[in-house]
Formats: C-alpha cells, sequence, structure tokens
C-alpha cells in the first residue's frame, strides 16, 4: 500500500513537471522575439525637393513584432516655405513619428510582401520665421508685419496606407504609402498659427496627406 502511494505520488510529480515543462516550452516559443530590422529612405521627396521650396529628407525603421503586426519609427527633416495670400513665411526643424503597422495581406512565400495599414503619432520642434503676416491697417488698408524667428512644436496623427514589395531575390524592397494627416495641436507666435509644420506640411488647414517612395533595407 505504501508502495502504491509513492508510486502515485511519483507519476503524479512527473506529469506535473513535464506539463509545466511543455507549457514554458509553449510559452517562449509562442513569445520569443527574433530581432529583424527594415530600414527605409523615402527617395520620392528628396527628390523632389530638388526642384521646389520644399527640402524633405525622411527614413524609417520598422521591426516585425508579432504575427503580422510591426512596430515603427520615423525620423525627418524638413526646410520649407510658405508664400501666400500675404504670408511669407519659412519653417526649418526635426520631426519624428511612432506607431505600428498591420500587413492586411502578404505574401505566403515572403510575408514582408504585401498590403498594409497603420498609425502614427508625430511630433516636430522647429523654428518659424514671419517675414510678412496681412493685418488690417489704418482705413481698411491691407498691410503686413514681420514677427522674428521663434520656436514652435506641434503634434499630430497619420494614418498609413500602402504596400511593399521585394526588389528580385535581394533584400531590398520598395514600397509606397500614402499618409493622411490630422493636426492635433500646435504652439502660436503672438497668437498667429503656423502655416508650415515640418513633416506635416501646410498646416493652414487641419487636415493634410502625404505621400512617400521608399527604398528599403533588410537585415
Amino acid at each position: 500500500m505504501k508502495a502504491k502511494r509513492i508510486f502515485i505520488f511519483f507519476f503524479s510529480f512527473l506529469l506535473t513537471v513535464t506539463f509545466a515543462q511543455k507549457k514554458k516550452d509553449s510559452l517562449e516559443v509562442k513569445w520569443k522575439y527574433a530581432p529583424n530590422f527594415l530600414v527605409g529612405f523615402d527617395v520620392l521627396n528628396a527628390g523632389i525637393g530638388a526642384f521646389s521650396d520644399r527640402q524633405l529628407f525622411q527614413g524609417f525603421v520598422s521591426s516585425k513584432v508579432k504575427g503580422n503586426w510591426y512596430a515603427i519609427a520615423d525620423a525627418g527633416f524638413e526646410n520649407n516655405i510658405y508664400q501666400k495670400n500675404g504670408y511669407d513665411a519659412s519653417v526649418s526643424g526635426p520631426f519624428v513619428k511612432l506607431g505600428t503597422l498591420y500587413m492586411l495581406a502578404n505574401d505566403a512565400e515572403n510575408p514582408m510582401n504585401g498590403f498594409f495599414v497603420g498609425g502614427k503619432v508625430a511630433g516636430s520642434y522647429y523654428q518659424q520665421e514671419y517675414k510678412a503676416v496681412p493685418i488690417r491697417g489704418f482705413g481698411g488698408s491691407d498691410v503686413s508685419q514681420a514677427f522674428p524667428q521663434s520656436n514652435q512644436s506641434s503634434l499630430w496623427m497619420e494614418l498609413n496606407i500602402g504596400g511593399r514589395v521585394q526588389l528580385f531575390e535581394s533584400p531590398f524592397y520598395i514600397e509606397a504609402t500614402a499618409q493622411p494627416k490630422y493636426l492635433v495641436f500646435s504652439s502660436t507666435q503672438d497668437e498667429i498659427k503656423p502655416m508650415i509644420v515640418p513633416g506635416f506640411g501646410k498646416s493652414s488647414a487641419k487636415f493634410n496627406i502625404g505621400f512617400s517612395w521608399n527604398v528599403a533595407y533588410s537585415f
């Protein structure tokens, strides 16, 4: 009887240890993160900058986190001017964006190929200068006033919709995206709202849309 109890206890102990080990191994496999990165640069806007007043340079780093989910971070720098409706403004400064992407449809042989959608929170801290701001003068005449250079900040949210495809059998990828944006907050200079925000574009309205065409490298 005593031997039977010892056998039952030993068998139960083995089952418990085996089940716990299997569960642990399953969790380790399920949550294990394998380092992987995709680094890209926007060649579209960098090229357009050679023929326009807007010089925009931006790149990104993304990493697959789990399943079809990717974490992504963007960084860039923009110089731009705004000359319209009596305004003459210039801005210069960096911006950053943080968010996630989800692959809606991808290639069975290469899960990085496909279409994706995602969202980002973005911000910029930049220098702004107004060389001319239209104001109402004496007798209803239109005159302008200049304001000195100042530091400003803005926050916005954006939706990312795009696709990615591998370039032949190389580690390079081509990626195109559209980015509808909504300006959440901007500081003001003497109660004058900004006309341009680096990374966002013209901000005379709350909504804007951007486009990028990236060349990326996977490693």
